[in-house]
């Protein structure tokens, strides 16, 4: 189901949509009301296992319909559209606290809107990888991770000093049920890449921090980095990490994209291996395309252990796909077990 107030965009979406033979539109909404009356009558076969939510909308909006849709249809995965400002960043943290699985950023006239081809394999990937995650017991057969060669636990000289954790699609979700699984915070930093445009990740930093595991900050340029806190690359940054006389400090760069992605996650894996000589536990974890697997061939060389999120718990098993299919990962895991593999690995004291 679409959920817009604008006809054209309603129209955009729907051709996009539509290309693709894997997915179905059964109904196109106006307001947060109109979507409400459609979803309520709909013919079984007919209705909808996502539905794609603008916020900001006449009559009802977005975030007043959220609870109302999953009320009716608990089992409903909804994606919110939001705008690329900062009120945008902040009523989507809001929605996926709220029940939302996930989020679409529009991008603006200027990056070629609703045309844009990295928008569009957004959109597909999101909308079929939460429909399969969504109903998969009763809808599809449960996905499962092909057979891949694991990668045996070398020793880096010592306890690792560092986690490291790379994701991109589905990647909020995984997060906050990875944060949210630590039992309590680790005897290292955590460091993170999430493809997210500037803005979005300081108030995802926010909504981790509020789940009250550990620290979450959005990393600032030069910070020193203290054991058992989180720092979230910011959007549109790179983040990189380096050795000093006091320890660990980050540092935040606009070099070139990489991957198509700044933030990314390869940057950060090639600085850590060097300022902590391979003594690392990288996580990789849902989302689209192969960044962070150059990364992680480093880091392997360099003796750090690595993670790879299971296809079955995975939106798109893209980056841990290509880690796994490489031979690199010492395990692949539901995120679920991620946390309790991450601990283990950094032991209860520092090193």
């Amino acid at each position: 189901m679409l959920c817009d107030d604008s006809a054209t965009v309603r129209a955009a979406l729907m051709r996009i949509l539509a290309a693709d033979p894997g997915i179905r539109v059964v109904a196109r909404a106006a307001d947060g009301r109109d979507a409400l009356a459609q979803l309520g009558t709909l013919p079984a076969a007919d209705k909808p296992q996502v539905v794609l939510l603008d916020l900001e909308m006449p009559v009802m909006d977005g975030m007043t319909v959220l609870p109302r849709l999953l009320a009716a249809d608990p089992a409903l995965v909804v994606i919110v559209a939001s705008a690329l400002s900062q009120r945008g960043a902040r009523a989507t943290m809001q929605a996926l606290a709220a029940g939302a699985k996930d989020y679409i950023p529009k991008p603006s006239a200027t990056q070629g809107g609703v045309r844009d081809p990295h928008f569009q394999a957004d959109l597909l990937a999101k909308v079929k990888g939460w429909a399969r995650m969504g109903r998969a017991p009763t809808r599809a057969p449960a996905t499962r991770t092909p057979a891949v060669p694991l990668a045996r636990v070398p020793l880096a000289g010592g306890r690792p000093r560092a986690i490291a954790i790379g994701c991109s699609t589905g990647g909020p979700q995984a997060l906050a049920t990875l944060v949210g699984r630590l039992t309590q915070p680790p005897p290292v930093p955590i460091l993170v890449v999430q493809h997210m445009p500037a803005g979005f990740t300081t108030l995802l930093a926010e909504h981790l921090h509020r789940l009250g595991r550990l620290p979450c900050h959005e990393a600032t340029d030069g910070v020193a980095l203290r054991p058992g806190e989180l720092y979230l690359a910011p959007g549109d940054r790179h983040l990189v990490v380096q050795e000093g006389a006091g320890g660990l400090t980050a540092h935040l760069n606009q070099d070139a994209p990489e991957n198509f992605c700044r933030p990314a996650v390869d940057p950060m894996l090639r600085s850590l291996v060097k300022a902590v000589s391979g003594r690392l536990v990288v996580a990789i974890l849902t989302g689209m395309g192969q960044d962070g697997l150059a990364g992680c061939r480093v880091a392997a060389a360099a003796g750090a252990t690595i993670l790879a999120q299971d296809e079955a718990s995975s939106v798109v098993w893209g980056m841990p796909g290509a880690v796994a299919r490489a031979g690199l990962a010492a395990a692949l895991l539901p995120v679920e077990d991620i946390a309790a593999r991450l601990q283990a690995s950094v032991g209860s004291v520092a090193a």
